[in-house]
Formats: structure tokens, sequence, C-alpha cells
């Protein structure tokens, strides 16, 4: 299967790129092998707490949660004995 690329020009500190290039040597990478899975990991767990979140503002709304202050006083109460169970 043929994957098409596109050469990008980057600006990475110099510390970093060493150890980029150290964790490449390590796992028989190249630089650019190893910066594509790093950044297909990056968007895939970003992604995932964007699914997280969105459960969570979800049930929020359901619940009648406006704000953080509310979540707070749910817990607090919860913690104390207050809340309904």
């Amino acid at each position: 299967m043929y994957m098409q690329t596109q050469t990008l020009n980057i600006a990475l500190p110099r510390d970093l790129v060493k150890k980029a290039d150290l964790v490449a040597k390590k796992e028989y990478r190249n630089r650019s092998e190893l910066i594509r899975e790093a950044l297909r990991v990056y968007l895939a767990d970003k992604a995932k707490w964007e699914d997280i979140f969105a459960y969570g503002r979800k049930a929020m709304k359901k619940m009648g949660i406006k704000s953080e202050e509310d979540v707070v006083r749910i817990v607090s109460e919860y913690r104390h004995g207050k809340a309904k169970r």
C-alpha cells in the first residue's frame, strides 16, 4: 500500500532532536518514522480525551450540573454524607 507523504520543515530544540535520535536508534527507526508515530499516538490520545470530555458534558447536562462549582459542591456534599444516595 502506497502512502502519500508531504515533507515538512519544523524547528525543534537541539536537545529534543538528540533525545528523539537516541530513541529512534534504539528502536531501529529513522527520525521521520519516530516523529510520525509520536504524532499518530498524540492525535489518537487527543481524540480519546475529546470523547471523554464530550461524555462528561452530556452527563452534566443530563444531571442539571451547570458549572465546575456545582461539581465541587456535589462532591463535597457526598464526602460529608449530605448527598442523596
